[in-house]
């Protein structure tokens, strides 16, 4: 549980803190006020890193040259202090003062899930958004995935770049070729195995969370697709290096797989209604949320932006019964409206906490 946060130079923040005392915190304000910066500074404090951008430069408040978070996290008795810095550039993570050498080894220890209005881009961006998604799920899950997923994306970068000079250079470069396959073949495989292996009972629980928050059954589906269903890794780049060669890059791959969301049989991309749609994602990202709890034997932390907007009426109504549950822990919820957030958890005030943004 998130006790408390303070944010230094961070986004519209300049120098605030906050402590958090129930298990359902409200967060209220106008647009523009920073209610989703402050549920991304502590996405970011489980992640290291934002939930929006890859660019440090915009979570760094304007005309400053760095931010600080620092965050105090109660995980089963045990009291976490984790603090991270990002100063002309340069980014340090610590956890109980202790710095990490490798900032992969933090996640997972404090897991969240985080709807936001932009995740619609899971279903209808491409194949780069999905990847994201079950990598950003599936590293908190296994601590070696994230290193292996690391690394493989450096050999990638290194591969492209020699196949970009055998095509400008010529030369036979087998030999290095033959190096960096072995290694994205030893790297990249367990990849696709966590991925196979981990769809199948996922989906199961999917598919309950769509009929819960849909109010009706609908035959939902998520199709792994990767080139390594079809041959083993090493043959997929032996077969590939000659048409490699010919575009510059690496053409074959785990970093070129994709998921196909499906509703009955049709993809959901192209077929659902934006309802459909709705209902998909936030089952999408409930079932991560129950995976993690799973796995972790606590929940993690739950954000949540702007749903009320997003969603209707009764959708929300089921939404907020479902996270007002006992096997959910600590939620963050935003909202423009206080008087909504106030009425959807008028069952549950002993544990529900409003924070207005001034």
């Amino acid at each position: 549980m998130l006790r408390k946060i303070s944010l230094v130079q961070f986004k519209n923040y300049t120098a605030e803190r906050f402590e958090f005392n129930k298990r359902i915190t409200g967060i209220t304000g106008r647009n523009g006020s920073g209610k989703t910066n402050l549920l991304d500074a502590i996405y970011y404090i489980c992640f290291t890193k934002s939930y929006f951008t890859s660019s440090e430069a915009q979570n760094t408040q304007y005309q400053t040259n760095g931010f600080r978070l620092e965050a105090y996290m109660d995980k089963k008795g045990q009291e976490g202090k984790i603090v991270c810095t990002v100063k002309d550039g340069k980014k340090d993570i610590s956890l109980n003062d202790e710095p990490y050498d490798r900032f992969s080894h933090h996640i997972g220890k404090y897991p969240a899930v985080m709807i936001a209005p932009d995740d619609a881009e899971i279903i209808l961006g491409g194949s780069e958004e999905r990847r994201k998604w079950l990598d950003a799920l599936l590293c908190q899950l296994h601590p070696g995935y994230l290193d292996n997923l690391i690394t493989y994306q450096k050999i990638l970068q290194q591969r492209n770049s020699l196949l970009k000079t055998i095509a400008t250079q010529g030369g036979n470069q087998d030999a290095l070729l033959d190096v960096f396959d072995e290694q994205l073949v030893y790297h990249g495989t367990p990849v696709f195995e966590v991925r196979r292996d981990f769809l199948p009972s996922f989906i199961r629980q999917v598919q309950e969370l769509y009929d819960y928050l849909a109010g009706q059954h609908e035959v939902v589906n998520i199709q792994y697709q990767c080139g390594l269903h079809e041959q083993p890794f090493n043959k997929l780049l032996a077969s590939n290096r000659y048409k490699d060669m010919m575009m510059q890059r690496t053409t074959g791959g785990i970093h070129r797989d994709d998921l196909q969301f499906l509703l009955d049989d049709h993809a959901m991309k192209t077929s659902a209604s934006q309802g459909q749609r709705k209902s998909f994602l936030f089952a999408l990202k409930l079932a991560q949320f129950e995976v993690i709890r799973q796995h972790k034997k606590f929940p993690p932390l739950l954000l949540l932006d702007d749903v009320f907007e997003k969603l209707d009426r009764e959708r929300v109504s089921r939404l907020i019964s479902l996270v007002s549950g006992p096997t959910y822990g600590q939620v963050f919820i935003t909202d423009t409206h206080a008087e909504r957030l106030l009425d959807a958890f008028k069952e549950n005030e002993d544990s529900f906490q409003l924070i207005k943004m001034r």
